[in-house]
C-alpha cells in the first residue's frame, strides 16, 4: 500500500512511523529551569549525530501547541544531560514519561538520585550507568505543520560520565552488562537481542 502523508491524519502517520522505525534509542533528557527546578522526561525521537566534535540530538512533539518543559529549559538555560535507559531503570524512566506540572521534580516522583554534572547546571541520574553532559548549539521547529509540529534540539557533548563497569579496553562498552532498552511502538520496548558481525568489504 501507499500513503500519502498529506491525506493522513496525524494519529495515522505517528503509528506508521513509531512502527517502522525501530529500535529507536531512548534519550533521557534532564534540564533545569532557570527557577532551579529539574526536569526528567524520555524521548525516543533521539540520536548521535557525529563525532567530531560529538554531538546528539532529540525532538519533542508539540502536542495541542503545548511546548514541553524539557525544551523550555533546553532552550532557556543552553544545556541538558541525555542519560541512558538500560533494563534496571526501565520502570523509573516510564515513571517519568507521564505529564505533570512544571513545579513537579520528576527525580523524586521516579524515586532517583540527581547527580551534580561537572561542566553545567542540569543534573544527571546517578542510576544511569552512561550520561552525557550537552550544551545546546541549535534547534529547529518543523514547519507547515497542522497539530502543533515539533523542535530538534542539537547538543554538543562536554562531558562523558561512564560506569567503569560498563567498560572493557580501549573504550569499548560491555554489552552484557551495560543491557540498553530501546523504544518500538505503543508501549512496547525492546532488548539488545541475538548479535551478529557483518564485516565491510
Amino acid at each position: 500500500m501507499e500513503f500519502n502523508p498529506e491525506e493522513l491524519d496525524q494519529k495515522a502517520i505517528y503509528k506508521l512511523i513509531t512502527g517502522a522505525i525501530i529500535p529507536r534509542p531512548i534519550g533521557w533528557i534532564s534540564t533545569i529551569s532557570e527557577e532551579g527546578i529539574p526536569n526528567l522526561a524520555p524521548f525516543s525521537f533521539f540520536n548521535v549525530i557525529g563525532d567530531d566534535p560529538p554531538h546528539v540530538m532529540f525532538s519533542t512533539a508539540h502536542g495541542n501547541q503545548h511546548k514541553k518543559d524539557t525544551l523550555n529549559n533546553a532552550l532557556a538555560t543552553g544545556q541538558f544531560v541525555v542519560n541512558m535507559v538500560t533494563e534496571e531503570i526501565v520502570e523509573a524512566m516510564n515513571a517519568t514519561a507521564q505529564s505533570v506540572h512544571s513545579d513537579i521534580d520528576e527525580f523524586e516522583l521516579a524515586g532517583l538520585t540527581p547527580l551534580p554534572s561537572v561542566k553545567i547546571k542540569p543534573p544527571r541520574v546517578k542510576e544511569s550507568p552512561i550520561t552525557f553532559e550537552c550544551e545546546v548549539v541549535h534547534h529547529y521547529s518543523l514547519e507547515n505543520h497542522k497539530y502543533g509540529g515539533a523542535t530538534m534540539v542539537v547538543g554538543r557533548i562536554v562531558m562523558f560520565h561512564f560506569d567503569e563497569a560498563v567498560l572493557l579496553e580501549d573504550h569499548k562498552i560491555n554489552l552484557d552488562v551495560y543491557r540498553p532498552v530501546s523504544r518500538l511502538a505503543g508501549a512496547n520496548y525492546s532488548k539488545l537481542g541475538e548479535l551478529f558481525a557483518v564485516k565491510r568489504g
